[in-house]
C-alpha cells in the first residue's frame, strides 16, 4: 500500500524551515508548557520537521535555550542613549518584568546562565551607555544595572512562586491570625487584621521597590561633583522633580 502523500503544510514547514522559526516556536512550546515540556522531539513535531533536521541550526538543547533568552530579551524596551536616564531606566525596568511575566519559564535561565546573545549584549551595552551619559562612573553605572536588575528577578519570581494569590490574601491573614496573637506579634497581628479589613491589599508594589531604587540613585548623581556627559553640561540638582516627572512619563507595574 502506497505512504500517504505529506501534507502541504509539511512541505513548507520543511522548506522555510529556519533558525528564527525555530526559535520563535521554541518561545511558544515553553510559555505553555515549560522547560520541563521542551525537548527537539516535541519541537520538531510541532514543526513538521524530523528532530534531526533542528540540530543543522542549533546543536542542542542548550544552545536553544540560549537562543530563546535571547529572543525574550530582545522583546525589552532598550534604553536611549542621552535621553533622561530615570525615563528610560523605569521603562527598561518595567518592560523587563512585563517580558518575563508573560515568558515564565525565562527568569531561571537568565539568572543562572552566561547569555551573551546579541540582544543581551545590545540590553546591557545600552543600560551602561545611558548611565554613563547620565554622568555615572562605570563602576556606580554597573551596580546601579545590575540593582535594578535584581529587583525586577526578585518581583517577577515572588510572582511566580509566592504560595497564595493575590485574591485570596484577606482569606489567608484571616486565617493566620490565630498563629499572630497581638501579646506576642504586635506588629504582625497589626499588618494581617489592615489585610483582613481591607485597609491594605498585601500585594509587593514593583513600583515602591522601584522608585526608591531611582530616587536613591538620583541622589547618588546629584551629589556627584562631576557633571554628566550628556552633552548639555546640565547638573541634576534637583532628583525629587526629575523622579516625579519619569512617574508621569513611563507606564508603571503597581
Amino acid at each position: 500500500m502506497p505512504k500517504p502523500a505529506k501534507t502541504s503544510r509539511n512541505r513548507l514547514t520543511r522548506r522555510s524551515l529556519s533558525r528564527d522559526l525555530i526559535v520563535a516556536d521554541a518561545v511558544t512550546l515553553a510559555d505553555a508548557s515549560g522547560l520541563e515540556g521542551l525537548s527537539m522531539r516535541k519541537l520538531a513535531e510541532r514543526l513538521g520537521v524530523e528532530a534531526m533536521s533542528l540540530y543543522n541550526y542549533l546543536p542542542n538543547k542548550d544552545a536553544l535555550i540560549d537562543a530563546m533568552v535571547d529572543e525574550v530579551v530582545g522583546e525589552i524596551a532598550l534604553p536611549r542613549v542621552g535621553k533622561p536616564w530615570i525615563v528610560e531606566m523605569r521603562g527598561r525596568a518595567n518592560s523587563a518584568s512585563e517580558a518575563l511575566l508573560r515568558h515564565t519559564w525565562a527568569p531561571m535561565p537568565i539568572l543562572s546562565r552566561i547569555n551573551t546573545g546579541p540582544r543581551m549584549l545590545a540590553y546591557m551595552d545600552r543600560t551602561q551607555g545611558c548611565l554613563l551619559a547620565a554622568g555615572f562612573s562605570h563602576a556606580r553605572a554597573d551596580g546601579a544595572r545590575h540593582l535594578l536588575d535584581s529587583h525586577t528577578y526578585g518581583y517577577v519570581l515572588q510572582e511566580l512562586h509566592f504560595p497564595i494569590r493575590p485574591e485570596d490574601y484577606a482569606a489567608s491573614a484571616a486565617a493566620f491570625l490565630p498563629t499572630i496573637p497581638a501579646s506576642t506579634h504586635p506588629h504582625l497581628r497589626g499588618i494581617a487584621e489592615a489585610i483582613v479589613a481591607g485597609d491594605y491589599d498585601g500585594r509587593n508594589s514593583f513600583t515602591f521597590g522601584l522608585d526608591l531604587i531611582l530616587g536613591g540613585l538620583a541622589r547618588l548623581l546629584a551629589a556627584n561633583t562631576a557633571p554628566p556627559r550628556n552633552g548639555s553640561g546640565a547638573r541634576n540638582e534637583n532628583a525629587e522633580a526629575i523622579l516625579n516627572h519619569s512617574r508621569g512619563r513611563s507606564h508603571s507595574i503597581g
